[in-house]
């Protein structure tokens, strides 16, 4: 669960430049930030966003990965799913170093996600549970794969129940089918249709 420790003045744009509420909106923020660790490590966290953007992320139940492991095709991998520079066999990152990367990376994900998608602008409507499964689908996949997407193009061009199937293909991990990935591709299609509907 996401709470807003308070509630902006009109008219002052409420967030600070860079922070995940500012680039994808309160309710995109406030859903990736606790659907993002549930997907990648099976974790229950709660997010608290100020008045600036900024979101605390607060460990609640399940597994936490601060100590970095291989995953299922062997990339060296910590906290929630975060891979790349710094990660690497043999190191670990505090509860408060991973809810730092895991917003940071987030952040520069939906960046990516919205540089390469005009067709999840802040200004259109019912995009929220759209903007949250592309922004969920490109940490997983990578910022680059989503945007050159099918998922992506069908965004842009307005097909949005299309685009909420398109997600579903990226189901391959080694090149192979993995369960986990089906049922999570299930999770953000449902989420992702919420939208298509409205």
């Amino acid at each position: 669960m996401v709470e807003p420790l308070d509630t902006p003045k009109p008219g002052m744009s409420p967030f600070k430049k860079g922070t995940l509420a500012s680039i994808v909106g309160l309710a995109t923020a406030s859903l990736v930030l606790v659907q993002v660790p549930a997907e990648e490590s099976g974790r229950t966290v709660s997010a608290r966003i100020a008045p600036d953007g900024v979101a605390t992320i607060t460990h609640v139940a399940g597994p936490q990965y601060l100590r970095v492991y291989l995953d299922l095709v062997g990339k060296a991998t910590a906290c929630d799913g975060l891979t790349g520079a710094g990660i690497a066999p043999g190191k670990s990152f505090t509860e408060t170093q991973c809810a730092i990367m895991l917003e940071s990376r987030l952040a520069d994900t939906a960046q990516h996600v919205m540089d390469c998608t005009p067709g999840l602008a802040l200004t259109i409507p019912n995009r929220d549970n759209v903007r949250g499964a592309a922004v969920s689908l490109a940490y997983n996949v990578g910022w680059l794969t989503y945007c050159r997407s099918t998922m992506r193009r069908q965004i842009n061009a307005g097909h949005i129940a299309a685009s909420c199937t398109s997600l579903t293909w990226f189901n391959k991990a080694g090149g192979r089918v993995v369960a986990g990935l089906v049922n999570r591709r299930s999770r953000e299609k449902a989420l992702c249709l919420k939208d298509a509907a409205a």
